[in-house]
């Protein structure tokens, strides 16, 4: 096709941010890091290799997603524990805050509540940033393996993707069926992952996750919250997702409490505060 003759001059159009964050309401750090200080380790969770786990965390208290063995990626799950219909919502946090979260950011839920769930507090990754080929770490962009698109491209039946271990843990956690369980199972955090966008072709890539024994990322729960972390079948998504050759190795979740005081006037953001009329 014959581009129009103006074709240079569209695309040279400058790009306007969809949602500038001026106004988006900011965490208390300087908060939240002296309340760091305090903390005392209330729960842990291990999540095994090509599984998945859940594990609670009360509003006001911290967690934190560690490797502990070898290179791991995991895929996060959040819900409010009072309420599966309230969850993370990937789209809106990339679109809030781009496509890779670390320090300083949120994870926002679903409509119609669509406030902070849990703030990302402490990031032993952040040094990565963005490198050549466009990747960085904690995506909210991929949406998790699972075994539909794993038949479509690759024929069989493969039960330990991310998307089926998320259904296990929260159906056993739960006590549902799986059948249940599957449409509160939603796209996920990837922790650790490094991933991005090729340049020439726009398509979603992994590439091996710098992520090493003792490297962690920390959140401060904003709200209740159920969690469930899959541990990648892909282990560190160095070569292919759904595989039972990748070097695999297990995650651990633990929970945090701050001490009585230490977050004194600090409130757990209500519901958003859009009427729902819709215009009616």
């Amino acid at each position: 096709m014959t581009p129009p003759h103006d074709a240079d001059a569209r695309r040279a159009v400058a790009p306007v941010i969809c949602y500038p964050v001026e106004t988006l309401p900011v965490p208390d750090m300087a908060l939240y890091g002296r309340a760091r200080e305090t903390l005392t380790k209330v729960d842990e969770v291990t999540v095994a290799p090509r599984d998945a786990s859940c594990f609670t965390v009360p509003a006001g208290h911290f967690f934190r997603i560690t490797s502990v063995e070898g290179p791991q990626v995991g895929d996060l799950n959040l819900w409010s524990q009072n309420d599966l219909s309230e969850r993370f919502y990937s789209g809106k946090t990339r679109a809030l805050h781009g496509t890779h979260i670390t320090t300083g950011q949120r994870m926002w839920s679903s409509f119609p509540t669509l406030r902070p769930m849990a703030t990302l507090t402490h990031d032993t990754l952040d040094w990565y940033g963005m490198d050549a080929f466009g990747g960085s770490v904690h995506d909210v962009i991929g949406t998790r393996c699972d075994p539909y698109t794993n038949q479509l491209l690759s024929g069989g039946q493969y039960h330990h993707c991310c998307h089926s271990n998320l259904i296990r843990a929260l159906a056993d956690h739960q006590g549902m069926s799986y059948a249940e369980a599957e449409p509160f199972v939603h796209d996920v955090l990837n922790v650790f992952m490094c991933t991005g966008f090729t340049r020439d072709t726009g398509q979603y890539f992994m590439k091996a996750s710098p992520v090493r024994p003792g490297d962690y990322l920390e959140f401060f729960a904003e709200i209740d919250l159920l969690g469930a972390l899959s541990a990648c079948p892909g282990g560190d998504c160095s070569a292919k997702h759904s595989s039972d050759v990748a070097a695999c190795y297990p995650l651990l979740v633990e929970v945090f409490a701050p001490a009585k005081g230490a977050l004194e006037g600090w409130e757990s953001p209500p519901p958003n505060g859009y009427d729902r009329s819709h215009g009616g």
